[in-house]
């Protein structure tokens, strides 16, 4: 296993040898941990904690509170893989400034070593432009963007004509440009997935995007089934465990022992010395 501390500038030369870039979304301190020591490169804190972790419906309503709440916890368990915080929706569209104190605080108070942003246009290309020369690293994000899920319609897939697909490669070539460290790659067709990942220095993650990307990305909750039954997972997630069930069988024993008065036992509870329990009796007789 590659032990050394993964660092955005490390990614780049990733890409260089060859190496695949292993990523996962992270949203708090336990599972960021075991994520951490299986090897994953780098732990996404993705706005996805919205749908996957909060409750929510997507990712809009998240808040930079939530996302320094969230940063943080996994910031605390991460020893090696590369920290990246998912910059929600207005905080960096408004102005550069705006991206500037809002990234700043992902960084200085939630222990965020890279930030990543949505989209690229004026408004979002100014925005990493401003923190790429303050010294923050910035991953861009190109394809399906699930902060403009209202514009997009019904398909999350982009870039299936070739109009489309000139946009995002456009878009992905402006990102480079602009100073990201890595692009993000979502719901992409395979063949141009490939163009892009061929042309550009920086590598590309994918997450539906194909084979051909330089590393790949998927919400963990998709990769560990941690969901209830019937949840939506895309055609482009894979399940490599089943810890809903696992967790499901779990409960109801220990549901189970609880009523029928198995749990807990003796190795479970704690004792007292005899005389102890006597002093106790006499004194509490007394009053």
């Amino acid at each position: 296993m590659h032990l050394d501390k993964v660092t955005a500038p490390a990614l780049r030369t990733m890409k260089e040898h060859g190496r695949r870039v292993v990523a996962l979304t992270a949203y708090d301190y336990p599972t960021a941990q075991l994520l951490d020591q299986a090897g994953v490169d780098l732990l996404l804190v993705g706005d996805s904690v919205g749908d996957n972790a909060l409750g929510l419906e997507n990712t809009l309503p998240v808040t930079l509170e939530m996302m320094l709440h969230h940063t943080a916890a996994v910031s605390r368990a991460a020893k090696r893989a590369l920290v990246v915080a998912d910059m929600p929706f207005l905080t960096y569209q408004v102005d550069p400034s705006a991206a500037l104190e809002n990234a700043g605080r992902l960084v200085r108070e939630a222990g965020a070593e890279a930030v990543k942003v949505e989209g690229a246009g004026r408004r979002a290309i100014e925005a990493i432009e401003a923190l790429v020369e303050v010294g923050i690293p910035v991953l861009g994000h190109v394809g399906y963007t699930p902060q403009s899920t209202h514009a997009f319609g019904a398909s999350r897939v982009r870039g299936k004509d070739a109009a489309a697909a000139r946009l995002v490669l456009a878009a992905a070539h402006r990102l480079e440009s602009a100073g990201c460290s890595a692009i993000v790659l979502e719901c992409t067709p395979g063949p141009l997935s490939r163009r892009i990942t061929e042309e550009l220095a920086v590598p590309t993650i994918g997450i539906g995007a194909g084979p051909h990307c330089d590393g790949q990305v998927l919400i963990v909750n998709d990769v560990l089934n941690l969901g209830v039954a019937g949840t939506f997972r895309p055609r482009f997630a894979k399940q490599y465990a089943d810890l809903a069930a696992i967790i499901n069988e779990a409960v109801s024993s220990y549901a189970s022992e609880v009523r029928q008065d198995l749990f807990p036992g003796p190795e479970h509870s704690f004792d007292m010395p005899q005389e102890e329990l006597q002093r106790l009796t006499e004194e509490t007789t007394k009053s």
